[in-house]
């Protein structure tokens, strides 16, 4: 592979990585705000521990969608593939993903905190699992069209 496009290649999945990780820092404000805001007053005349799931339901689910929302716009905006699938198809394919990541983050948890401190398993694990998020979305949920006519020059 040439030196010049190689060099373009990673500079370009540098920069959809950043963006990423943007978004995700995003939704973990707008996690706790919902979160907070839905065991507070949305919720407040609910009693018990069912009050605290119906907050983090709610919050899961706004800061998905919002995470969903500003990566297709942002992250992989350059991707043209979601213009032709529909878009409940690709938000059941961010979701899935979403939960491929939690289920990584839960069992390498568990497992490396064999041998590591609980709360250490825990962040290297959200490092694992955030990871592998990416690619699937990147290869999966927003990946380059396949058609030949070069509809999609996105990277």
């Amino acid at each position: 592979m040439n030196d010049d496009l190689y060099a373009t290649l990673r500079r370009l999945l540098a920069w959809r990585l950043v963006r990423f990780g943007s978004v995700g820092a995003s939704g973990v404000l707008v996690n706790l705000a919902v979160l907070y805001i839905g065991r507070e007053y949305l919720f407040a005349w609910v009693d018990g521990p069912l009050r605290l799931n119906l907050a983090l339901a709610l919050a899961i689910l706004v800061a998905t969608l919002n995470n969903f929302t500003w990566n297709r716009l942002w992250t992989w905006h350059d991707r043209r593939a979601h213009i032709r699938r529909g878009l409940w198809v690709q938000l059941g394919q961010y979701f899935l993903a979403g939960w491929i990541g939690i289920g990584i983050q839960v069992a390498l948890t568990n497992l490396l905190a064999l041998w590591l401190h609980y709360l250490v398993a825990n962040l290297v694990a959200i490092a694992c699992a955030a990871v592998v998020n990416y690619l699937v979305n990147d290869v999966w949920t927003f990946r380059r069209s396949l058609d030949p006519a070069g509809a999609d020059e996105g990277v």
